[in-house]
């Protein structure tokens, strides 16, 4: 029954044991210690399996992009109420009983968890040599935790801090962020010696972790208020200087069906619609009736759009228009798509009445407002689930945080010639003399419907602004509460 105990004194998951009589080590006998590091790659899958919930019922997804201004999620009716969980995203109204926030800490905790059994288990016996190629899987074991810690102080703050298994307390407390961000910090840097060259996208290699440590130097001052902007710059080039990544010549061929071999994407969850499944994000937003246009074996939901004002950030010509659905809308064989209940053709506008449509509102704004999203190739006969593999990471990013870095530390115009191969890649002109706002901007249009919007946001000091049925909310809301029924778990924790 240990690993049980371990695993609830984190109040991260639960686990049933069938077993009593089984037998467990904190780490392996000396005398029993792999010989080769394949027998360790083998137990280390499960680590990335939390991955696999991000877009779905782990919440993640969901609270990078709907509270932010680039998309909503609006009351169709009597369809997509479901009790006002995505009114509060959007409003910044959300409590610790809100489904996707009280759904991300398991998830990441949940790695974090197994992570720290394995290193714990296949910790090296003192004075032994460590074998490189167990070094590099070590090294994978120590910055996938630092990528879910990461996750954690960025959407909660204060969080429990746990890097042993067995004598893990049982009523973890908080350890304030900055420290939090100095040790995974710490740990990245010193572990990325240790790891083998790889280009694979769905495991750990050295360009996943100069990225995590991208994303932690960027946003350095909203976990610490200090400011590291040279050192995301350092480790962007450190990916840009690796000469194996790439922008693709077309803006949306990163997210086509099969896209596992893209030069642009760097980290990525791979997911399968029949092995792999979690990437219904095209059932949320699709009109009811574009199966008929996809020949897909399932009906859509008809929800998530594009706010108004952020669509209309996109130059006319700009190529990444062509990953959203609007105006009339036809089947696959070119006839036009039929709204059966609002009796007319599917038009849809990128204007959206109301967050809440109800009965005074008419059956086509109800139905066909907002613009939809098909940034992911939505393959002919989909079903509920997409192949596309999601790209956590991917080199269009590093480009527009390096020149953010550049800017903030040199001023307006010392970016241009990294924001400017992202613009020119959508077709659009050069920029000069390119602001902050310009990058945030541009940010907005190159990453929508990929989860960075809330921390653009706030790390732009633009979070809690008011925009389109969002009044200005308070800075609170930059992180999120620690779940309630972690809060009961745990009398140490509190918001």
């Amino acid at each position: 029954m240990k690993k049980i105990i371990r695993l609830l004194a984190l109040s991260l998951i639960f686990v049933s044991c069938t077993d009593l009589s089984e037998e467990f080590y904190d780490k392996i006998p000396g005398d029993q210690y792999p010989e080769n590091a394949a027998q360790i790659a083998l137990e280390t899958a499960p680590i990335y399996r939390p991955l696999q919930d991000f877009l779905d019922w782990g919440g993640w997804w969901f609270c990078q992009e709907v509270p932010s201004d680039e998309m909503t999620c609006p009351t169709r009716d009597t369809d997509w109420d479901d009790g006002g969980k995505w009114r509060e995203l959007h409003l910044h109204t959300w409590t610790p009983t809100t489904e996707a926030v009280a759904s991300m800490w398991g998830r990441f905790y949940e790695g974090v968890g197994k992570i720290n059994e394995l290193l714990e288990k296949y910790e090296v016996p003192e004075g032994e040599e460590v074998d490189p190629e167990i070094a590099h899987i070590l090294a994978q074991l120590k910055v996938m935790r630092a990528y879910y810690y990461y996750l954690l102080i960025d959407n909660y703050g204060d969080v429990p801090y746990l890097t042993t298994f067995s004598d893990a307390p049982l009523n973890p407390g908080k350890d304030p962020k900055a420290f939090i961000f100095e040790s995974i910090v710490a740990e990245v840097e010193a572990s990325i010696p240790d790891m083998k060259f790889s280009t694979s996208k769905t495991s750990v290699t050295r360009a996943m972790a100069f990225s995590v440590l991208a994303k932690l130097y960027l946003n350095a001052e909203v976990y610490t208020g200090e400011a590291y902007w040279e050192d995301a710059n350092r480790v962007c080039d450190s990916i840009i200087q690796m000469g194996v990544y790439s922008l693709e010549s077309d803006p949306l061929a990163p997210f086509v069906t099969e896209n596992s071999n893209s030069v642009e994407n760097i980290f990525t969850i791979p997911y399968d619609r029949e092995n792999y499944n979690g990437f219904n994000l095209h059932m949320r937003t699709l009109h009811y009736a574009h199966n008929l246009t996809f020949d897909m074996t399932v009906g859509p939901w008809n929800g998530f759009a594009a706010m108004e004002d952020h669509f209309n950030t996109y130059e006319e010509g700009d190529l990444r228009l062509a990953g959203f659905l609007v105006g009339e809308q036809f089947t696959s064989s070119g006839q036009p798509l039929m709204d059966n209940t609002a009796g007319s053709p599917v038009v849809l506008t990128p204007e959206i009445p109301a967050l809440q449509m109800g009965s005074s509102f008419t059956p086509q704004e109800i139905r066909m407002s907002g613009a939809r999203v098909s940034k992911f190739e939505i393959e002919k006969g989909a079903n509920e689930n997409l192949s596309n593999d999601f790209p956590l990471f991917r080199y269009a990013d590093i480009l527009l945080m390096k020149a953010e870095a550049l800017v903030r530390m040199n001023g307006p115009g010392s970016g241009d010639d990294f924001i400017n191969q992202v613009r020119n890649r959508a077709g659009i002109n050069s920029i000069s003399s390119a602001t902050l706002d310009d990058i945030l901007e541009e940010r907005g249009r190159e990453l929508f419907w990929e989860a960075h919007r809330r921390q653009d946001l706030i790390r732009f000091g633009k979070f809690n602004d008011a925009w389109w049925e969002k009044s200005a909310s308070d800075p609170s809301r930059n992180t999120f509460p620690i779940p309630q029924w972690v809060l009961d778990a745990n009398p140490n924790l509190s918001n």
